[in-house]
């Protein structure tokens, strides 16, 4: 029987974009022995680059020092995971490149497992080490286990440490008040009708801005460019004396020849289709975007938001799904996790991010009286 291997990986931001590294260690499979283990700061970068290069490290480490072994690699990165296994598009930029050094890499099969965070911590204590050390880098061969109790609470004892000394960044995603499509309950995206708001969406707006003008200081506010969030915005704008930055890519999602549909409507004319939309994030409306390709646009939106406004309030005027697509980075969950998040017109859910990359939920779907 051949030998086998177990790579773990990871990769963190502590900004994402900001300070960046990668962790990776192979373990033996039978013995759960480290055989090598390596971590690197790798300058400012996003947090799917970090691990793109924590892969990239894990199955170098194979070729050094396990060549033949069958190989393993479990990551807490479902992005990294679903498109090297093929099951994902590579649509970003940044990540094509990095996918292929790794597919070069790759000699005969490897099983590629999703784990969550939790199951990841000596990778993760890695980065971390890498992070904090003053040469930047980490490299061991043959050594045991770290404590995985000890790194644990080191690593909680720096978070509580750093957040009485900094101020998170806090985005305050406000869904726009209701047009004539929310009460009908039928799909509205990018690139459909682009209904304005109702009077009772008006309403709604007025008692979001009252409430959010109550809340402490506001230092920005960005709005999908859609009607309905650039009115709710403009209400909010008014009462803050702010101007309305807008961001592209906190459109909702594009639903194709769906909008204007509700869903009985399209499980009657298009039931394959959506049965397989609902069954893969890979699949699109006929004609509109998938929610993979939403997640991206969306996770590309939130870096540029988080670097552009670090350790600031910032009120995100956008739509259902982009604020799902934030929730499910935050809490760095499988897609189907966004099916079973309910978002009220007008509500309010908000996100810490800190600059160790661990983003907290404050509030969610918080409708203003």
């Amino acid at each position: 029987m051949s030998r086998r291997v177990i790579i773990e990986a990871d990769g963190g931001s502590r900004g994402n974009p900001g300070p960046a590294a990668y962790g990776a260690l192979v373990r033996d499979a039978d013995t759960g022995e480290v055989i090598a283990e390596r971590g690197e700061s790798i300058g400012i970068a996003t947090n799917n680059v970090a691990e793109y290069r924590g892969l990239i490290a894990g199955l170098e480490l194979v070729r050094e020092h396990a060549p033949d072994a069958e190989v393993e690699v479990r990551m807490d990165s479902k992005l990294v995971v679903e498109q090297m296994a093929g099951r994902w598009k590579i649509k970003h930029a940044d990540m094509k490149p990095l996918a292929l050094q790794a597919q070069r890499l790759v000699s005969g099969d490897v099983t590629w497992t999703w784990v969550p965070r939790e199951s990841n911590k000596a990778a993760d204590a890695l980065v971390n080490e890498a992070l904090d050390s003053a040469t930047g880098s980490v490299l061991r061969v043959g050594v045991a286990q770290p404590d995985q109790e000890e790194s644990t609470f080191e690593r909680l004892s720096a978070t509580w440490r750093m957040r009485t000394q900094e101020k998170p960044t806090t985005v305050i995603m406000l869904r726009h008040g209701v047009t004539e499509h929310t009460v009908n309950k039928v799909f509205s995206g990018l690139g459909g009708d682009d209904p304005g708001l109702t009077d009772l969406g008006r309403e709604q707006a007025h008692r979001a801005a009252a409430r959010l003008t109550k809340r402490g200081p506001i230092d920005a506010i960005v709005s999908s460019p859609l009607r309905r969030t650039r009115e709710t915005a403009d209400v909010l704008a008014a009462e803050l004396d702010l101007e309305v930055q807008i961001e592209p890519g906190f459109a909702e999602a594009g639903f194709g020849d769906w909008d204007g549909y509700n869903f009985l409507d399209i499980m009657e004319r298009w039931p394959d289709h959506i049965q397989s939309w609902l069954d893969s994030p890979a699949v699109a409306p006929p004609g509109g975007e998938s929610l993979e390709a939403v997640f991206e646009r969306v996770d590309d939106a939130r870096a540029r938001l988080l670097s552009k406004y670090e350790g600031q309030t910032v009120v995100l005027v956008t739509h259902v799904t982009p604020i799902k697509m934030m929730l499910r980075s935050a809490l760095d969950a499988d897609m189907t996790v966004i099916h079973r998040f309910e978002l009220a017109p007008a509500s309010v859910t908000t996100i810490q991010w800190w600059s160790d990359g661990w983003p907290v939920v404050v509030e969610f779907s918080v409708v203003p009286d």
